[in-house]
């Protein structure tokens, strides 16, 4: 079975991530996916196939004889897709030989365009798989999922020698938890790649320092009529707070290593509101920096307006993993010379997000990202192509067989 078969398949799974839930997983129709794959790894042929308590789905493959001291390599995707956008009842549509036109997604007449997307241009004269455009396609990252179930099947239905392996998928990634149950000690690997990136000879190893944070906003409520130097609008407060961060730092004016400062959702009243941004960058120094630029602002405004009248709390998500990556750089060499060998040219691209590589690598599990074969994650215009996903699964292959040679 091709990958992109696979991928058909998962994505009429609706496995969306709550941030809300409070939940491990978030959603329970995560398990549904994480109990289907279990049995199709067990009847691959993979051992000890199992699901958590929290839809962790782990599995490994024993060496082939006179491969024992082969590195012991792990492979990782996450089954939720993001909450976004709509991930229940998704319709893929396959558009064979793209020419580079622009795409009318079928189940809404919006157009996906090449102007607005370029990154379409990577999929000349392939088969491209989309959504209707009434929700999300799922390709992040059950095209992972698909990839590393493929690679398993080819292992070893062709008989390739190889070290130990093992697999590991995850729930809640997309939501910045997929890390949180993940049993680093019994996974059995040394090292692993998360297999979650975009074009497919693309190879990550550089992520953003991440941090969340929320501030609340206690405002003064009173009758309009009689508001004067009394009333505290708490939502005018937030845009208030807004305005006091710089433009140039937000996500649609920065690109590569830029970090910036994310408004990810406002609400409220006069009485109160709520503000939640993610904090972003690549350089920790500036990182930090930023974090103190946002606290600046809120003392500025409690200043303004009375002590307590903002509560800011931030909390780290996660950090950049080229600190980690740097003590064993096989796995970029590798990454390399597998992707060479699929024929492509090997990209670096720094991350402008994160991955569970990056948590799992702070965690005493190096773990670089490969490419998916597809782009425009998050949202109603994602896509997939059909040949990038076959290049996937042979760059996987590549890696294992080079450390099975060495």
């Amino acid at each position: 079975m091709r990958a992109y078969e696979r991928l058909l398949n998962y994505v009429k799974v609706h496995t969306t991530s709550s941030e809300e839930s409070g939940l491990h997983p978030s959603f329970v129709g995560e398990f549904n996916l994480a109990n289907m794959l279990k049995e199709e790894l067990t009847s691959l042929g993979l051992k000890d196939a199992r699901v958590t308590d929290q839809a962790y789905v782990y599995a490994y493959l024993p060496a082939t004889p006179g491969f024992e001291n082969a590195t012991k390599l792990g492979f990782i995707a996450h089954m939720d897709t993001s909450p976004e956008a709509s991930g229940k009842d998704v319709k893929p549509e396959l558009h064979e030989n793209y020419q580079g036109e622009d795409i009318i997604l079928s189940g809404t007449k919006d157009v996906l365009s090449v102007k607005r997307f370029p990154e379409l241009k990577n999929y000349f004269g392939d088969t491209l798989i989309t959504t209707d455009g009434t929700t999300l396609l799922g390709a992040d990252d059950k095209a992972g999922v698909s990839e590393i179930m493929t690679a398993f099947e080819r292992i070893i239905s062709e008989n390739i020698p190889h070290g130990e392996l093992w697999v590991a998928f995850t729930p809640d990634e997309e939501i910045g938890e997929g890390a949180d149950f993940f049993d680093v000690k019994g996974f059995g690997a040394e090292f692993a790649y998360t297999v979650d990136g975009g074009i497919v000879n693309e190879l990550e190893y550089e992520n953003f320092n991440a941090a969340s944070a929320d501030i609340l906003v206690k405002g003064v409520s009173v009758h309009p009529g009689s508001a004067k130097d009394v009333m505290v609008n708490a939502s005018l407060v937030a845009m208030e707070l807004n305005s006091l961060l710089p433009e140039k730092m937000r996500p649609e004016h920065t690109e590569g290593y830029e970090g910036f400062f994310h408004l990810h959702a406002i609400s409220g009243t006069v009485s109160s509101a709520k503000a939640s941004y993610i904090i972003r960058d690549h350089d920790f120094k500036l990182f930090e920096e930023k974090k103190e630029i946002l606290k600046e602002a809120v003392d500025t405004l409690n200043k303004k307006y009375g002590e307590g009248t903002l509560t800011l709390t931030i909390k780290d998500s996660y950090y950049n993993m080229l600190e980690k990556i740097k003590p064993h750089m096989h796995l970029i060499d590798n990454a390399k010379e597998a992707i060479k060998k699929a024929g492509l040219t090997p990209v670096d691209v720094p991350i402008r997000g994160g991955t569970d590589g990056a948590r799992l690598s702070y965690e005493g599990l190096p773990c670089p990202n490969l490419g998916t074969g597809g782009c425009n994650y998050h949202g109603v215009y994602e896509c997939c192509g059909v040949n990038q996903m076959d290049k996937a699964v042979e760059i996987i292959l590549n890696i294992i067989e080079l450390y099975a040679s060495k």
